[in-house]
């Protein structure tokens, strides 16, 4: 990337902290697994391209970018002209994937740390599409997301991300290989679609006792599990003397499924 011409200003109001270590952007870009020989990847957040001058010479890989800043756009028009019509200037938060790729595709990004959770939310409504995610962001956010089942830091993402996807954390990135550094340090995972199509529980329900038991992860899951108004026998059972960050996400499923199964017994007066 020719750094002597035009350079995009880092704007506060849109988290962004641009990479400048080309080993880093190298071992992201080489963390991307690869499949077959037309394989669509979309990058969110080039900015001046440092992930996309890695992929862009790569025959085997069909590539798109997703830019918010106008700037940035601009720029990679101008450096990265082969790409045309696949540089798109939008909110990826409020695009319809359908439209950018109608099949599966892998997403790779330095993302901005203050829209990363959103992102992944995105990724989950999404989740028989995206196959394949690797990204940079905050290394907290990133261990959480990472993290199994006992730990302080496992929550809400990691149970529904992990439901989903096989997550590896992949290596930490210090703040000074950024403009400006951020005041925190970065990581870099990867999370690929694991072979689950659907929970074997209501998948809505599923998710309002994952965060109902994470609102308030200080208490055992009978106390945060009360606004559930779970029926006495659920209220009961041993599970619940657990805290939400004990359970598994195989436990988070049979737990609905016990919640579930209650509701209907219920509802036929059985």
């Amino acid at each position: 990337m020719d750094k002597s011409i035009y350079r995009v200003r880092a704007k506060k109001s849109l988290g962004q902290h641009f990479l400048h270590d080309q080993g880093v952007a190298r071992k992201i870009v080489e963390s991307l697994k690869i499949e077959g020989e037309s394989h669509p990847v979309l990058e969110i957040g080039p900015g001046m391209g440092v992930l996309t001058q890695y992929m862009v010479t790569d025959k085997k890989l069909q590539l798109k970018l997703i830019e918010i800043d106008r700037d940035s756009v601009k720029y990679l028009h101008t450096h990265y002209p082969a790409l045309k019509s696949n540089i798109i200037e939008g909110d990826f938060l409020k695009m319809e994937l359908t439209d950018i790729f109608p099949g599966k595709f892998s997403i790779i990004g330095n993302f901005p740390y203050n829209i990363s959770s959103q992102i992944f939310f995105k990724v989950l409504q999404h989740r028989d599409q995206v196959d394949q995610v690797v990204c940079m962001l905050q290394k907290e956010v990133a261990e959480r997301i990472a993290e199994k089942h006992g730990s302080k830091t496992y929550g809400i993402l990691s149970v529904l991300l992990q439901a989903y996807y096989d997550i590896e954390f992949l290596f930490k990135v210090p703040p000074g290989v950024f403009i400006p550094p951020p005041k925190v340090m970065s990581a870099v995972i990867r999370l690929q679609r694991n072979s689950r199509t659907r929970l074997e529980c209501d998948e809505q329900l599923f998710v309002k006792v994952v965060k109902q038991g994470f609102n308030n992860r200080r208490k055992t899951l009978r106390n945060a599990l009360k606004p559930l108004a779970l029926l006495p026998e659920i209220s009961s059972l041993k599970l619940l003397d657990k805290r939400a960050e004990q359970l598994s996400v195989e436990e988070f499923v049979h737990l609905t499924q016990l919640i579930e199964s209650s509701r209907g017994t219920a509802s036929t007066g059985v």
